[in-house]
């Protein structure tokens, strides 16, 4: 069965993005010992463009197959005439006022997140990435199998949070850790048994 992994920046109190949704502030912080881990472990999870200057536009996936997006994460790929942020993966965005996609390699649904994860974890393939926002991370979370969070040395005091959702804990247990020289932390959790 596929995994849905929530693969996504953050700052140090749980912050993935600015009130407004900007996240370059987290740029300053990507260090020269980070980005190699970044394109050995997560190449799947880089842009397309990224990938094509970094050198690996053409390299398989291992990890992803697919991505799911929130309207507000994609968002900024079309206002920067990039329709198509993803495409070496089959991109899906989650909508209810996007009625039409502005690309065809992307799909535009309004159907149930968590009806289409559990369909699409029955496929064969590789992992399921959710890329954000905060209100699909908070209604996939009951489906979240496993958790990767880039943590920024950075506290941002406010803005979109990791989850929006109600008081609902849920038991996640540590994998892995890795530590970098500028203070980057790449934390991998998995849902815990329950």
């Amino acid at each position: 069965m596929r995994k849905l992994t929530y693969f996504v920046g953050a700052t140090i109190d749980g912050f993935i993005a600015a009130p407004d949704g900007d996240f370059d502030f987290f740029m300053p912080h990507v260090t020269e010992d980070f980005v190699p881990h970044l394109i050995a472990e997560y190449a799947d999870a880089l842009p397309t463009p990224g990938r094509a200057a970094l050198g690996v536009a053409d390299a398989p996936n291992t990890r992803f197959d697919t991505v799911l997006m929130g309207r507000g994460t994609y968002a900024p790929g079309p206002a920067a005439g990039l329709t198509s942020p993803y495409a070496h993966l089959r991109q899906i965005v989650f909508s209810r006022s996007l009625t039409t996609s502005p690309d065809p390699a992307v799909e535009v649904t309004a159907e149930d997140p968590v009806e289409l994860v559990r369909r699409l974890k029955q496929e064969d393939g590789l992992g399921i990435w959710l890329c954000g926002g905060a209100d699909l991370a908070g209604r996939l979370l009951p489906e979240i199998d496993e958790l990767i969070v880039k943590q920024y040395p950075v506290v941002a005091g406010s803005g979109v949070p990791l989850f929006r959702a109600g008081f609902s804990p849920r038991t996640f247990r540590i994998t892995d850790s890795r530590v970098f020289e500028g203070g980057n932390v790449v934390l991998t959790y998995a849902k815990a048994s329950e």
